[in-house]
């Protein structure tokens, strides 16, 4: 798996990896309700604009730097009434009040955690035959730590 399309780079850890991405979608209390795999070059804005977000409207959907992409801001908000808040950067055309940079920082982490939480159960290396194979225990690993969740 030493394609470029999987090398993907990890601004938090500073790093490059081969391998997947997978974008999350969870509620206020930490349920994972959606999720995307995509390879590790994509981009995230680019992996958000491939995912079908079916959510109410008035929902309000946070997302790191990553997720920036104002285009796809205006079109949520105008045609399916969601919010999406992005966390953003010094440079960002759209700059954020103080307020809402406190907010956005206090809203993502939870998410982080959630994300930690998932990724912990991930084995270092995950053993699959086929790419069905390989989504079903990516799902079944979401899927554990959300009924660990309900159970808790």
């Amino acid at each position: 798996m030493t394609h470029k399309a999987y090398r993907g780079y990890n601004e938090a850890k500073k790093e490059y990896f081969y391998g997947f991405k997978i974008q999350l979608l969870i509620t206020a209390d930490g349920l994972p309700v959606d999720y995307y795999v995509t390879a590790g070059s994509f981009h995230d804005a680019t992996a958000l604009q491939a995912m079908h977000l079916d959510l109410p409207a008035g929902s309000i959907v946070y997302g790191d730097s990553g997720y920036t992409d104002y285009e796809q801001e205006d079109l949520y908000a105008e045609c399916e009434q969601i919010t999406l808040s992005v966390h953003r950067r010094k440079n960002s055309r759209r700059k954020d009040e103080t307020w809402e940079r406190y907010l956005k920082k206090r809203t993502r982490k939870p998410i982080e955690t959630v994300i930690s939480a998932i990724e912990s159960r991930f084995p270092r290396k995950i053993h699959a035959v086929t790419a069905q194979g390989f989504l079903l225990k990516v799902f079944l690993f979401i899927l554990a730590d959300a009924v660990n969740k309900c159970l808790a």
